[in-house]
């Protein structure tokens, strides 16, 4: 079953937010099968974002989240943010048009 990661964050600090982001994006080469990716900013409040992060199963998200410089990054970019980052974990139940 797929999975899905939303990060909820409000940083001022958005254009050192990106360039982690892009090493990040960097230092990971390619994505494994069935990764996405999406980085996304509300247009009524531009300090706020919302990041979506696709897998193909809860277990690989686990396995990218135990990592050490998943856990490095996590960190980073909770230094950037006004707040603390709120998580949300989703399994996904239906997808429309139907997935191959």
């Amino acid at each position: 079953m797929a999975f899905i990661q939303i990060i909820e964050y409000e940083t001022e600090r958005a254009d050192e937010m990106w360039a982690l982001g892009e090493a990040r994006s960097a230092a990971m080469g390619d994505s494994p099968p069935g990764f996405r990716l999406k980085v996304t900013q509300d247009r009524d409040d531009p300090k706020r974002f919302v990041t979506i992060v696709e897998f193909p199963s809860y277990e690989m998200a686990m396995e990218n989240s135990a990592k050490a410089d998943t856990d490095a990054f996590a960190r980073q970019m909770a230094a950037l943010c006004t707040g603390a980052p709120r998580y949300r974990n989703l399994d996904v139940r239906r997808t429309v048009p139907q997935e191959e």
